[in-house]
């Protein structure tokens, strides 16, 4: 099943794609898709009653309205660094003996195609695809003999987006590079994990300005999705709603010293396989330099 949150930024309503590709507003079934609402066995219900009742629910036209990302804002945005041999490679570091833990601030999250706001004064604001985990139910001290995939709701693109002067520069804390404004673009769409058969087989691309940036493979990562589940479940509490970004392939401009970083009209694009694509017209943040303070859609 294919979720995902249509309308004004704080207004957005749940909503899903019924068996016939029409995206069909759940309003009248929940509140938004949060707390038990991402529970799998939960999930699994609202499929069957979609089969069912989907007809009955009002239809939604997505030209004529803004995507929000899948997941309301307010959860754990945890962040995964140097997951992809490749891109560690390219960064010249060696591989981490155990996941590289950072946090982002929940109000980067973004639509899909929502503008990407560029800090003021800065310079070396950088795209990173990434496939994000959602989590559907409480994990805490998850033992060896379990599956940690089945604490997952499901999965989705993520443009990981980081301004690597504040991230490398400005103390070593990779949380000021990453958490201004739109850095987290999610969606368009959470597909739920009974769709995902194997998330370690999922290919990334990246592209600016129609130019091929990343393409890489879930196939590269370091730590696995069910490897870093468990892990960050031995010492934080996971709570439905929480997102894990698990790291970027190979590609990023920081690997790339011939190719400049995002600037204002830049258009970044962004996909999983399988789970939707995405796209940021990059502008200046309101009182940056040139900024008129009005946003749009791309």
């Amino acid at each position: 099943m294919k979720l995902l949150r249509v309308g004004p930024p704080g207004r957005e309503h749940p909503c899903a794609v019924d068996s016939d590709g029409v995206v069909r507003d759940l309003s009248a079934w929940l509140d938004d898709w949060t707390g038990l609402s991402l529970d799998p066995g939960t999930l699994a219900g609202t499929r069957e009653r979609l089969a069912r009742e989907a007809p009955s629910l009002p239809a939604v036209d997505l030209t004529a309205a803004r995507v929000g990302p899948p997941v309301r804002p307010g959860g754990h945005l945890i962040s995964i660094g140097l997951n992809y041999r490749a891109h560690a490679a390219e960064a010249g570091m060696e591989l981490p003996a155990e996941p590289l833990v950072a946090s982002k601030s929940p109000w980067t999250m973004a639509g899909p195609y929502d503008d990407l706001l560029l800090p003021p004064g800065e310079s070396r604001t950088d795209w990173e695809v990434e496939l994000a985990v959602v989590i559907g139910r409480r994990a805490q001290y998850l033992p060896d003999d379990c599956d940690p995939l089945a604490y997952v709701a499901g999965y989705c693109t993520a443009n990981d987006v980081s301004e690597r002067r504040w991230l490398l520069e400005r103390g070593g804390q990779w949380i000021k590079g990453k958490s201004f404004e739109t850095f987290t673009p999610l969606g368009p769409h959470l597909v739920t994990s009974d769709e995902v058969a194997d998330p370690q087989k999922l290919g990334l691309t990246c592209r600016v300005n129609q130019r091929k940036m990343q393409d890489g493979s879930t196939a590269d990562m370091v730590f696995g999705v069910a490897e870093l589940i468990r892990y960050l479940s031995r010492f934080m509490l996971l709570r439905p709603g929480d997102v894990v970004l698990t790291g970027s392939p190979a590609g990023v401009a920081l690997g790339r010293p011939d190719t400049p970083y995002l600037r204002a009209g830049d258009l970044v694009e962004v996909e999983v396989a399988g789970l939707g694509a995405q796209r940021q017209r990059c502008v200046p943040a309101p009182g940056a330099h040139g900024a008129s303070g009005e946003r749009e859609r791309p």
